[in-house]
């Protein structure tokens, strides 16, 4: 069990944590959401004592365990030689349960007599995963964890979580995974600092918080009508029953709720993709090897001026590369891409390597070509970073809020092609959300590839290229089926 009592938590001058309290009931699976940024990470950490709250009492019974969104430094890990020792520390567990685990969190290539520590850091992440699951503590506190892995990857650390036996709090984007497999819902209001509790799962949670909100916007209606009156009634009586009347109003305004923001429909227009001819980019024949691995064998691709095109396939079937090699970071052994002499890419990938986490939000995106701070106060306004956030360095955002950035970024110049690797590893849905609208907007082409089985829906591909098969057809839906089954 666990018991939050008036927890208060500050970060740099910001409050992130504001007098909340929270019970988790034992064998409770419960859904932490809220915007990124908000800090659902730094709750997980409190909660496991890897960060300390300036005040309030935290009581939890049994043990616990953590999955970080991304592994990037674990002493654990960096101490075992073998891939088995930092799965089985215990010896509890026989090579058949340890090869099952791995197998299902797609980490087939992985050797138990290997070191983790040669691994790369979705892999790194997976494995932690896997040694969480492999534990079972009394409570599990996983963050993002269905993130670096396909459909069918995903489909299968549901069907597990959903039959984990004891305690465990999710923070997740994936719609289906907060639907149907969790019992309870922690949202954080990042604008008051507020934990709300809902019974039930994220739609249910969402449908009752419309409606608290909607009797809230009636409450405050009905406030401000009164406040009106009685300003309107103050020019028209004497000194002293106005002096009595303007004290009144004082005390009403201060009490009057203060309504959550809402997600304006901030209105920009992107600039227009520049010119390029019909067929901006096409791919014949692209194959690579490393060393005896054959990554890629006679891919055929062409993305015509203004459509969407989807790549599809499982992790570790050339994707990632196949993008690099249209790039032209790296050069296939054979094929060639033929790009138009007037194609403009612009390229987002999960490294963030085109950031300078010293600079401020402004200040990168002013340095895009012709953007003033005139035009880009709208645009980040619009990709949920407010006023007050603008001026925060790049280097204290969540994966989610840089990803909202780099996207923003990318929109604001006048590429003809997108080139999006990912996009959503770090979103939660309201972000998802708010990237997919901007991308329909969007009127140059777009090359994608992402295993959000939702956001490719709502994208609407003309077109997708499934690997390893080689597949370019005409988009269905029927594709993610295939995809998910294999």
């Amino acid at each position: 069990m666990i018991s939050v009592q008036n927890l208060y938590f500050s970060h740099d001058s910001r409050v992130i944590f504001d007098d909340i309290s929270f019970s988790v009931m034992d064998n409770t699976k419960v859904g932490l959401i809220g915007p990124n940024g908000a800090g659902k990470s730094t709750l997980l950490k409190i909660l496991c004592g890897e960060e300390k709250a300036n005040s309030g009492k935290i009581e939890i019974s049994g043990t616990i365990g953590i999955v970080p969104q991304e592994i990037k430094h674990d002493p654990i890990m960096e101490a075992c030689t073998t891939v088995r020792e930092y799965l089985n520390p215990d010896h509890t567990k026989h090579d058949y349960e340890l090869h099952k685990m791995i197998s299902g969190l797609e980490l087939l290539d992985i050797d138990l007599e290997g070191s983790p520590n040669s691994l790369s850091g979705g892999q790194k992440t997976r494995l932690a995963l896997a040694r969480a699951l492999l534990a079972e503590p009394d409570i599990l506190l996983l963050d993002e964890p269905t993130n670096f892995l396909d459909i069918a990857g995903k489909k299968w650390v549901m069907g597990f979580l959903a039959n984990y036996p004891k305690t465990l709090i999710l923070i997740s984007h994936d719609l289906e995974l907060l639907d149907k497999h969790i019992d309870k819902i922690l949202l954080v209001d990042a604008h008051l600092g507020k934990i709300e509790e809902y019974k039930g799962n994220y739609t249910q949670a969402l449908d009752l918080r419309e409606e608290k909100e909607t009797l809230l916007r009636k409450q405050v209606h009905l406030e401000q009508r009164n406040i009106s009156r009685l300003e309107e009634s103050a020019k028209k009586v004497g000194v002293r029953q106005r002096i009595i009347l303007q004290r009144r109003v004082g005390r009403l305004k201060e009490k009057l709720p203060d309504l959550p923001p809402e997600v304006r429909a901030i209105k920009f227009r992107l600039p227009d993709p520049s010119n390029v001819g019909g067929l901006p980019i096409k791919a014949i024949n692209i194959s690579k090897s490393y060393g005896d691995k054959k990554v890629l064998e006679n891919i055929n691709l062409s993305v015509e001026r203004g459509e969407c095109v989807a790549l599809i396939g499982p992790n570790g079937v050339g994707k990632s590369t196949f993008i690099k090699i249209l790039m032209g970071l790296i050069s296939p052994d054979s094929g060639e891409v033929i790009k138009d002499f007037e194609l403009k890419v612009g390229y987002y990938s999960q490294e963030f390597e085109n950031l300078d986490f010293k600079k401020t939000l402004l200040q990168t995106a002013m340095e895009v070509e012709n953007v003033t701070e005139k035009i880009a106060r709208p645009v980040l306004a619009r990709f949920l970073f407010p006023a007050n956030k603008v001026n925060h360095e790049i280097g204290t955002l969540s994966g989610g809020e840089k990803t909202r950035l780099s996207i923003a970024l990318l929109l604001l110049q006048n590429y003809n092609l997108l080139i999006l690797d990912e996009p959503t590893t770090y979103l939660d849905l309201m972000s998802q959300n708010i990237i997919l609208s901007v991308l329909k907007e969007y009127k140059g082409a777009i090359l994608i590839v992402s295993h959000t089985e939702e956001f490719i829906k709502e994208l609407k591909p003309t077109r997708a290229l499934i690997l390893p098969e080689n597949y370019f057809n005409v988009w269905s839906e029927d594709i993610l089926e295939r995809v998910s089954e294999t």
